[in-house]
């Protein structure tokens, strides 16, 4: 007998070890420390890379169910928490998974990474960020006793939650901050434009293609990017780029046969 059913493509390019991430056949998702934590001696990768280290394994145990991945996330820092080895630090987190069964994507995603759904050359679907305020992203904390209280820690429960069907040959991109403050959305349409196919090599290329123009661009000082955007928007005198941790996922909502 032959079966047949979707799943999703992926390819990652990863940027510096601040962030996290894990992809399997029908889920992907990253994660972004909070840098801030460098001033008090805490590498901030360790949470990041944690919480999706996690993720993954929870996912692969079949702990999870693909219409609320808000749940993967809880379940995840609930142990985190309850680590006998203290591991302080913050995170946003964006997760997207596909279900096979009712070809639908759930998605949950708490702070400033997120995702874009792009059919037929535009952006079908995409999350929205959660800030507290300018440059102040929702996100997952640990923060030792004598900090707790003072340092910004919000609930997975907070995350934005979306679900919605999509179609072969969607394509999915999941990526930190670090992509969305450099690239609009038509700079990012302009390099999915050169995926010819959905073989693993053409995804890999054009990931890292978006992840490298990002890399460039947020270090150019004369470059108006979304980042210094929004800070004009915010009463602030800001120009340039903005350098960050880039990661980008690139998935591929593909038929499989087995």
């Amino acid at each position: 007998m032959v079966r047949s059913s979707w799943h999703m493509r992926n390819r990652y390019t990863p940027g510096s070890q601040v962030s996290g991430l894990f992809d399997d056949d029908d889920l992907t998702g990253v994660a972004d420390g909070v840098g801030g934590w460098r001033d008090y001696g805490v590498d901030p990768s360790q949470f990041s890379g944690t919480l999706m280290r996690t993720c993954e394994r929870l996912v692969k145990e079949g702990r999870f169910v693909p219409s609320n991945p808000i749940g993967i996330l809880t379940t995840s820092y609930c142990e985190l928490l309850q680590n006998k080895v203290p591991l302080l630090g913050s995170s946003t987190a964006c997760i997207v998974v596909l279900d096979r069964t009712s070809h639908r994507l759930h998605t949950a995603n708490l702070g400033d990474s997120g995702f874009l759904v792009v059919r037929g050359g535009q952006v079908v679907h995409r999350s929205d960020e959660q800030q507290h305020y300018f440059n102040t992203p929702f996100q997952l904390s640990i923060a030792p006793p004598e900090a707790e209280g003072v340092v910004l820690s919000d609930s997975p429960d907070a995350a934005d939650s979306t679900s919605f069907d999509v179609q072969l040959g969607d394509i999915i991109l999941t990526a930190t901050d670090g992509l969305f403050d450099n690239m609009p959305d038509y700079m990012i349409l302009q390099e999915l434009k050169k995926l010819k196919n959905s073989n693993y090599e053409s995804i890999q290329q054009t990931a890292r293609s978006i992840a490298e123009q990002a890399h460039e661009l947020a270090y150019d000082p004369n470059y108006m990017s979304p980042f210094a955007q929004f800070a004009c928007d915010n009463g602030l005198n800001v120009r340039g780029g903005k350098p960050d941790d880039i990661t980008v996922l690139l998935s591929i909502v593909a038929e499989y046969t087995d």
